[in-house]
């Protein structure tokens, strides 16, 4: 990582810049004042989903989900613990395909639950289906 970071605000969609340093120390966005990092998956629309995307300097990790698919609701706590734990170094959020169909169609998502890892804007790593908390923190660790 470089020294300073480009963090998008959860909140506002402001991008921060701040010191890698200060990464762990519970920054605040520099607009709105919110958390950076609250532990908790960030909803993503179109509106929002580029800028987190392709502005961000850590990997943000995609819940693509709806909320009728039963293994999406499966998964939803272990994606949450995951944010929580592996928060600040990766940003968790979550799409819902029926919301956002633009962005589903975009990526090519075919089933759900799919995750994917973002880097520099850059999909990286794509994996369909529900996974425990484990793997998911496994899954992301070995892509990041």
């Amino acid at each position: 990582m470089s020294d300073t970071l480009h963090i998008v605000c959860p909140a506002c969609a402001s991008v921060n810049r701040l010191p890698a340093s200060k990464l762990e120390e519970g920054p605040k966005c520099g607009k709105c004042k919110s958390r950076l990092f609250n532990g908790e998956p960030v909803e993503l629309t179109n509106a929002t989903f580029d800028r987190h995307i392709s502005r961000s300097d850590i990997p943000v990790v995609v819940d693509f989900w709806a909320p009728w698919c039963g293994p999406c609701k499966m998964m939803a706590p272990a994606f949450v613990r995951a944010a929580a734990q592996l928060e600040p170094q990766v940003r968790f959020a979550k799409v819902n395909t029926d919301q956002e169909r633009g962005i589903a169609g975009r990526f090519n998502i075919m089933s759900i639950p799919t995750l994917a890892i973002f880097q520099a804007g850059r999909e990286v790593a794509r994996q369909a289906g529900a996974l425990d908390m484990n793997r998911l923190v496994s899954w992301v660790q070995a892509h990041i």
